[in-house]
């Protein structure tokens, strides 16, 4: 056997001694469940190997597993406990809201109103917002809205981006560089089975934070663009930030050839700072989707934008619809969660946390002798296990080692922390982790990558 399947073996002969209720509890959710899990994110084809953790409980920056571990949690259900779990809050603000008003009417209720408002105070970008129940969701009625707007069908986006699973943004994700071929000017690739090949010829993709493929696009087709679509701060391949400058170009020349910028902030709303990375980039796009910080842990998305482009849905010339849009659960977590984003100060602390846990991170990795890039701000963060610096998919699939981060995590893993298997997600740091979480989580790395260092 290699020194990867040996590794390998031994993991998991560990992990099935360690986690064993979890994998009964696998065993029975595959006889019902595709994949033993609600989500393919939490199965072993992305990283759970052999089985993910059952969950029994989670409390504040912690949760317990089946078989009685507990964790110092940075997965975070990928992204949408920003509060922690349970946040008290937030939890009493829903169940007060299910019991005094109820759960979908079919009609607006004055509680949408409040919590619209809160997120059009938070957000630069967003004069009028209309609420949904995925990031998906928001990032096709975005798609479409830029295309009805501008009675245009070219959308461009970037590789290494995700926007969620419809159709018409599926594409070029985790691509293969082989098949998406030059990186001045990728093929569109879909990026799973069922894409209709068709809708190829209403994408344009390009390799992020690169600023001379985009400008040549937009002179040879801008005036076809509908819009572009942009993570402002790539969170779905590992973490990479823009190049100074960059989001500013996107912003220039959108508005130069009358396309709109979209911003997807499914993930870094709320992340950064209160106004997401819109407000700590400096950088307003015409339309932004929102979903998981935006309710605390509680299932809610959000697109919204100027009042000009959402116009379009307020004149009734655009339909979007849903039958739990903007339910009684989505606007009294909202609201609660937006009050509590606005409490003064706690960005400020938990970036710097976040940033004591990654400068940590960076320096331990440094005495051991492994090299390691952490890239983030604060409250997200990846460390990518690689001499060179990533600025986008291409150089995170050639430089960053995904056997030295599995090493990682496992060891970590072992040692009463949790993130994501995968070095193409990222770690989170909620605004209810504490000094105590970065000590042990620092103390925990300390172990582990100085037992790595012995093994290379």
């Amino acid at each position: 056997m290699t020194r990867a399947e040996t590794d390998n073996a031994n993991f998991n002969a560990a992990y099935q001694s360690w986690a064993p209720h979890s994998g009964e509890l696998f065993a029975k959710a595959s006889k019902v469940i595709p994949g033993g899990a609600g989500s393919s994110a939490r199965t072993a084809p992305f990283g759970w190997k052999p089985y993910p953790l059952f969950v029994a409980q989670g409390l504040g920056s912690r949760i317990t597993d089946v078989d009685g571990h507990e964790y110092i949690d940075y997965l975070l259900g990928l992204g949408p406990m920003i509060l922690g779990h349970r946040n008290p809050i937030v939890t009493e603000a829903v169940v007060n809201a299910i019991r005094d008003l109820g759960t979908c009417f079919g009609l607006p209720y004055e509680l949408e109103i409040e919590a619209a408002q809160k997120v059009v105070d938070a957000v630069p970008g967003i004069e009028m917002v209309r609420f949904t129940n995925s990031g998906s969701e928001a990032v096709g009625s975005a798609i479409r809205i830029s295309r009805a707007v501008t009675k245009r069908r070219l959308i461009v986006r970037f590789e290494g981006h995700y926007h969620g699973w419809q159709d018409t943004v599926y594409w070029s994700n985790h691509v293969d560089p082989v098949a998406a071929g030059d990186p001045s000017k990728p093929r569109p690739i879909p990026s799973g089975p069922g894409v209709p090949i068709e809708l190829e010829d209403t994408l344009i993709v390009l390799s992020w934070n690169d600023p001379e493929s985009f400008i040549k696009v937009m002179a040879e087709r801008g005036h076809e663009v509908a819009a572009v679509i942009t993570e402002p701060a790539v969170l779905n391949t590992g973490c990479i930030m823009p190049l100074p400058g960059y989001l500013e170009l996107l912003r220039s020349e959108t508005k130069k050839y009358g396309a709109l910028l979209i911003f997807d902030e499914v993930i870094t709303g709320f992340r950064f700072s209160r106004g997401g990375a819109q407000e700590w980039f400096g950088v307003t796009p015409d339309l932004t989707t929102l979903a998981k910080g935006l309710g605390g842990g509680f299932p809610v998305a959000a697109i919204g934008g100027s009042k000009e482009v959402m116009s379009i849905i307020a004149e009734g010339r655009y339909s979007h619809s849903g039958t739990y849009n903007a339910n009684v659960i989505q606007c009294a977590a909202v609201s609660a969660t937006m009050d509590i984003l606005a409490t003064p100060g706690i960005y400020e602390r938990q970036r710097t946390l976040g940033f004591r846990l990654a400068d940590g991170l960076s320096k331990i990795a440094n005495e051991v002798g492994i090299p390691v890039i952490v890239e983030g701000i604060g409250t997200a963060f990846q460390m990518w296990f690689s001499d060179k610096p990533i600025h986008n998919w291409r150089e995170a699939d050639k430089y960053a080692s995904e056997e030295m981060f599995t090493r990682w995590y496992r060891e970590m893993l072992q040692r009463g922390v949790l993130f994501h298997p995968n070095h193409l997600e990222n770690l989170f740091v909620s605004l209810v982790h504490t000094d105590e979480d970065i000590d042990k989580t620092l103390e925990a790395a300390q172990g582990a990558l100085s037992a790595i260092a012995k093994n290379l």
